[in-house]
């Protein structure tokens, strides 16, 4: 009897042990608690893979399609904890620090609808949304309850798009003459993106446009961060619908030159490349740095052709700009102000005024000039 009575304590004292190790781990977790608004947008696999990883804290997802949940639950085998298909409902149960939208880029402007009044932050996967009038509603809302909205570009975590960026602020090429900025694949379809993912991006009004949005949005936030924020005078685009039996409803093809009062950008948009493509070169008065991909880099000046022609790989960045999981906590712990910065609301502000000149470019036929 003494024995069994032992055993009994021993086991008790056990799982207080245990319990007491979850409330510590629970305790010490810095992680951000992560809330996923949608899952049709194919750029949450990445973000599943973080989680795999245990780098992503994921408390909950809202997805209106139970189907579409269902697809990622087995791929990922993910608890049916985490399913909510009433986001008022996740929020209350979760209590997420911040909300991430894989959305329809048409929709972003419901996140924060209903973030905002709720003080919760919000990224979003580019582009901030497919009209400027979206764009305005979202900053108005970001302005009343002051709260964070931040835009996840893959391009941000570029080494050799920061390599340029830091060369051109050491005045290293002299002031900025001309970006030319090129991105794009064979097109969505083509790539095998899913038919939910699909289903929206070819969409006029979910997308906001095709290739020039999807892409084009690239080009526009790059080019406001290497001009530190400065708004253009004008924007001439032009759209080509080279595969209108694929993509019936969009164009495939969009080229944008956004004018500035020393510069200009000539961005490149397109589902019709052979390659994929994420390119980026800028002219400056004494030089030229060209970024052929993520990594590789080539600086050019006329004084010292020989040493400064060599293709390199740019250095690692260091944290908390080489990933957006770092870089969002960060920017929400105060740790950085994230106000320059490619992400930044303001400079995705411009972005869109950028994108919308373009729009009314096209379908105007004329340049369009901004107002002060």
């Amino acid at each position: 009897m003494k024995n069994k009575i032992s055993g009994l304590l021993l086991k008790a004292v056990f799982v207080v042990f245990l319990s007491a190790l979850v409330i510590n781990a629970n305790a010490q977790d810095k992680r951000l608690r992560l809330g996923i608004y949608g899952l049709n947008h194919d750029h949450i696999l990445g973000f599943f893979n973080q989680m795999k990883k245990g780098t992503a804290n994921v408390v909950g997802v809202y997805e209106p399609s139970k189907p579409l949940w269902e697809k990622y639950k087995k791929r990922y085998n993910l608890p049916d904890s985490l399913y909510f298909d009433d986001v008022h409902k996740m929020i209350k149960a979760v209590k997420p620090d911040v909300m991430l939208g894989y959305n329809a880029v048409g929709n972003h402007v419901d996140i924060v609808e209903v973030c905002a009044p709720l003080h919760i932050p919000v990224m979003v996967e580019k582009p901030l949304a497919a009209t400027l009038q979206q764009a305005k509603r979202i900053e108005a809302l970001a302005n009343k309850y002051n709260v964070k909205v931040l835009v996840n570009y893959e391009t941000t975590w570029y080494p050799s798009f920061q390599y340029i960026h830091d060369l051109v602020g050491q005045d290293s090429i002299g002031k900025i003459r001309k970006m030319v900025i090129r991105d794009g694949h064979s097109g969505p379809k083509e790539i095998g993106c899913s038919p939910e993912f699909l289903a929206w991006l070819t969409d006029p009004v979910l997308n906001g446009a095709g290739a020039l949005n999807d892409f084009g949005c690239y080009g526009a936030d790059l080019a406001t961060w290497l001009m530190k924020g400065q708004r253009p005078i004008a924007v001439t685009a032009i759209a080509k619908h080279y595969k209108p039996q694929v993509y019936p409803k969009v164009e495939d093809d969009a080229t944008i030159l956004v004018e500035y009062p020393t510069a200009t950008a000539s961005i490149e948009a397109s589902w019709n490349w052979a390659l994929n493509i994420k390119d980026m070169e800028v002219w400056g008065e004494s030089g030229v740095i060209h970024a052929f991909n993520g990594q590789r880099v080539q600086f050019r000046t006329p004084k010292e052709e020989t040493k400064f022609t060599l293709i390199h790989d740019a250095k690692p960045l260091a944290a908390p700009n080489n990933d957006p999981l770092v870089y969002l906590t960060a920017v929400l712990r105060g740790e950085i102000s994230g106000e320059g910065d490619q992400a930044s609301l303001k400079y995705n502000m411009i972005a869109m005024e950028i994108l919308d000149a373009a729009k009314r470019s096209i379908n105007e036929g004329k340049r369009i000039v901004l107002q002060p």
